[in-house]
């Protein structure tokens, strides 16, 4: 699966790029509510989700493809509250312990080895709905190159993901846009038309 390709090449510029993080950075801000730590540890979840889920099979697929994931996020988002996921990405944070950068590194191979001769098998993910790990990986190479431009740029440090990690990434957005009723708005940005709202999101 070139999918797969994909996701390795952005699990491993997210982890370079918590490897250039200055250590006095990490309880600087991050995002929002997040420090940079958790931060960094959310944005882990697209490694660890991964180990997790490989090892959860489903007996058929609920979620078609990475938009209708990104609409049950949505859907989730709004029954959990903010609270909720901005706890789970301090959570993760903290798991990571003393070095981060170590941290994820082996999350990242463990992820890596974990996907290695996988077909493209039907997994439990999003509150056990089933899916094909075609469909779900890009969603993780969506909030790993994402959210490493949100860490590069809290840090103070360069990010330079995979070209083929940025097409994807864009192309999902778009259709993201799309599914959610943005598309217009987010077409004629993207031409030069109009300019996006302050804090405009597709995913929110």
């Amino acid at each position: 699966m070139d999918v797969v390709t994909t996701y390795a090449h952005a699990a491993r510029a997210f982890t370079d790029l918590v490897g250039r993080i200055p250590a006095g950075r990490l309880d600087g801000p991050g995002l929002g509510d997040w420090d940079l730590r958790a931060l960094i540890g959310h944005t882990s979840r697209s490694l660890t989700t991964v180990i997790t889920y490989l090892d959860t099979p489903a007996a058929s697929v609920d979620i078609d493809g990475p938009v209708q994931y990104y609409r049950m996020v949505a859907e989730v988002a709004s029954a959990e509250g903010t609270a909720a996921v901005l706890e789970r990405g301090r959570v993760a944070g903290a798991g990571l312990g003393e070095d981060p950068a170590r941290a994820v590194a082996r999350l990242a191979e463990d992820a890596l080895d974990k996907l290695a001769g996988r077909d493209d098998e039907v997994i439990a993910v999003l509150g056990g709905a089933g899916m094909r790990i075609s469909g779900y990986l890009p969603t993780r190479v969506f909030e790993l190159t994402v959210h490493g431009f949100d860490i590069a740029a809290a840090a103070g440090v360069p990010f330079t993901p995979a070209p083929d990690a940025v097409r994807e990434s864009t192309l999902l957005a778009a259709e993201i846009a799309v599914a959610l009723a943005h598309g217009p708005a987010v077409l004629l940005a993207l031409t030069g038309r109009v300019a996006l709202p302050d804090g405009f999101s597709v995913t929110a």
